[in-house]
């Protein structure tokens, strides 16, 4: 029988610290020996980098936004993540399907009946559904996000986004993790490194 590898997935609101401390998981990883593919949504793939572009600077219908989401996702699939898995590696992700849930969903209001077909159609249904083992999501309040993304940066079009709407895709994000508590874990990033870092590795060694 061959060892599948694991599947984690990294999310947030925009300014909950998700890059830095999707840094520290890879630093971790490779502390570990482990072998990994560390990708991101949208992208991961040629194809998929191109629809990145296009998605976070072209004004879309919210249907449009949604479908090269999943578009992009199912390339993201067929391409790096299950070859990945099959070889036995982990894959460290940077967004996948919750943020879509997030985004699309909670804070541009997409019917859940829509987003439900189509992560059926792109990532199967039942014990054959292709999702993370291990989610993380970083919470952090909505005003500790503004705060941080009003730094002087440049801004991609969801980023820009009135502070409803982040408040919107944070309640989306709870939600979802209230509904799977067995593979999302939210993390309070409103906190030290340390402390932040001492959970994660904690939480982490519980795949070893």
């Amino acid at each position: 029988m061959i060892a599948l590898g694991r599947f984690l997935s990294v999310e947030g609101i925009d300014g909950a610290g998700k890059s830095t401390q999707l840094a520290w998981i890879a630093q971790w990883l490779a502390q570990q020996g482990i072998a990994f593919v560390q990708t991101r949504e949208p992208g991961g793939t040629p194809m998929g980098e191109k629809l990145r572009e296009l998605l976070l600077t072209e004004p879309m219908h919210l249907e449009t936004e949604t479908l090269l989401m999943f578009a992009g996702r199912r390339e993201h699939l067929a391409q790096v993540i299950l070859p990945a898995l099959e070889r036995g590696d982990w894959v460290l992700c940077d967004r996948f399907s919750d943020a879509s849930y997030a985004y699309q969903g909670g804070g541009r209001g997409l019917p859940r009946e829509k987003f439900i077909a189509l992560e059926e159609w792109v990532q199967g249904s039942g014990l054959n559904k292709i999702q993370p083992d291990l989610t993380f999501i970083f919470d952090v309040p909505l005003a500790v996000s503004q705060e941080r993304m009003a730094n002087g940066r440049t801004l991609d079009r969801f980023e820009r986004e009135a502070a409803d709407f982040h408040a919107r895709v944070r309640a989306a994000y709870l939600e979802r993790a209230a509904s799977e508590p067995e593979r999302i874990r939210v993390i309070d990033a409103n906190r030290s490194l340390e402390q932040i870092q001492t959970e994660l590795a904690e939480i982490l060694s519980t795949l070893l």
